[in-house]
């Protein structure tokens, strides 16, 4: 009798698995995930690729005005190996960078001054947002007449292109701060440029790096329309060559050099894109996949 009071006796439920043997979620391997970010990106650029051979064979335009693919891309790899096409690549993004920094400086200072100044905001707070309508090619008569034909009439046309778009995305950031964020703030002790700096300022960030993206996307067509229309110091710029590819007829270098153009842009682009994300996620406003 004492035997079987010594054996273990059966309570009734089993010790709970570890977590680990329960829920075995299934791991997304890195390269999945970039092949699924990446094939609508390949199949979009093998559909334009397709839809052009379609209509270079169509006869609609001789060879010589409208190559098909093949021919451009071949004329783009050669122009890659030459080393004028690349300093011209390197003096237009050098461009590019100069105006965009002058573009975001002016834009946040514009930007933080007219949300904190409530008569100013009254006075020039429509403006700014107006002039992002203006197309910024319009500038180019006025910086040609400020400055002459040089670097900084290229940098006064794409700065003006770009600094309404970064002050209004700033501006709108700000406009969006929830009230309870500014009361806490002010409740902690935090007043005028510090209550900016460490609570209004980064709940603002998500809209202010959408007007960051779009800032570019104004600097970088001012800049492209610049260089077309005034070749500065004779210095081989992609406008510049752009330009001289069509007074020659040469359509294979001109596709090409949209080719690049294009691709640059896509790619700072795709970069804002992930800052985006990546600010969307840490803030918690990303939506749920």
């Amino acid at each position: 009798m004492a035997t079987e009071f010594a054996e273990p006796l059966e309570v009734g439920y089993a010790a709970p698995a570890p977590v680990a043997d329960i829920v075995a979620l299934p791991r997304r391997t890195p390269g999945l995930g970039v092949w699924s970010a990446l094939w609508p990106k390949v199949a979009a650029a093998g559909l334009v690729l397709a839809a052009w051979q379609l209509v270079a064979w169509s006869g609609w335009r001789p060879d010589y005005v409208l190559p098909g693919p093949v021919p451009v891309i071949e004329r783009l790899l050669q122009d890659l190996r030459q080393p004028d096409f690349l300093i011209g690549v390197g003096i237009t993004l050098r461009r590019a960078l100069a105006g965009y920094l002058v573009a975001v400086a002016l834009g946040s200072a514009l930007g933080i001054t007219v949300a904190r100044i409530r008569i100013l905001r009254k006075a020039i707070g429509s403006a700014v947002l107006g002039l992002q309508s203006m197309p910024s090619i319009a500038w180019f008569p006025l910086a040609i007449l400020l400055f002459q034909l040089s670097e900084g009439a290229i940098l006064f046309v794409v700065v003006l292109g770009a600094a309404p778009a970064i002050a209004g995305g700033l501006l709108s950031g700000i406009d969006h701060v929830q009230p309870l964020l500014v009361r806490v703030g002010r409740v902690m002790g935090a007043r005028g440029l510090t209550l900016y700096r460490h609570v209004v300022l980064p709940a603002a960030l998500p809209s202010f790096v959408g007007g960051l993206k779009q800032g570019w996307a104004f600097a970088w067509r001012s800049l492209m329309a610049g260089e077309i229309i005034g070749i500065v110091s004779h210095q081989p710029s992609l406008g510049q060559q752009l330009q001289f590819a069509r007074d020659f007829a040469d359509a294979q270098q001109l596709l090409a050099l949209m080719i690049v153009i294009f691709l640059i842009g896509i790619t700072i682009d795709s970069l804002f894109g992930a800052l985006d994300r990546s600010i969307r996620i840490r803030w918690g406003l990303a939506g749920e996949a």
